[in-house]
């Protein structure tokens, strides 16, 4: 609290005047970091599809701007801002006609996504150097270890594009077969 305080210009004591805990820092900051501008309006309505990729690569970039915002969101998921992500979402995948009773499976499969690549983004910082060591390693390994080897998946730098096409597979096995 004294490093905000200190940060707003202000009195540790008047900070407890607009707020009641240090958790309700967190619980802002949090908020703020998921802030949502929203697609396009001028947009196809039942561009559902757009929408979400939108939505959630907005989401996942605005949390690796602020890394510490994943490790919160589990436990403080009720701010205004993602409430909102969340209606949004399930409004887009309901007018995809993903059924109800489908609905939250395919909103924790999608919320999971985002998460687990924006945590492992953000902690996964090897050197070139670190990378090179560990995929020699492998295949010193391949015989046990073949398909990853093959695939240099300690390597791999896409991270956008990663995201991207876990996201295409989601979405592919979401769309109701018609």
């Amino acid at each position: 609290m004294r490093r905000l305080a200190d940060r707003l210009g202000s009195g540790v004591m008047s900070l407890y005047w607009h707020i009641d805990t240090k958790e309700d820092v967190f619980d802002l900051a949090l908020d703020a970091v998921l802030k949502y501008r929203g697609f396009s309006q001028t947009g196809e309505l039942g561009e559902w599809r757009a929408e979400v990729v939108h939505m959630l690569e907005d989401w996942r970039v605005c949390m690796l701007r602020h890394p510490w915002s994943a490790s919160l969101l589990p436990s403080r998921a009720l701010g205004a801002n993602m409430l909102r992500r969340l209606e949004l979402l399930g409004s887009s995948l309901s007018r995809a006609g993903v059924a109800d009773a489908d609905l939250n499976v395919a909103i924790w499969s999608l919320w999971n996504h985002v998460l687990g690549a924006t945590v492992t983004r953000a902690s996964f910082d090897l050197s070139d150097e670190d990378k090179a060591a560990a995929q020699q390693r492998l295949t010193h390994l391949s015989e046990r270890y073949p398909t990853i080897e093959r695939s240099r998946l300690l390597l791999e730098n896409d991270w956008d594009g990663t995201f991207r096409k876990g996201l295409d597979f989601l979405l592919d096995g979401l769309t109701p077969k018609l």
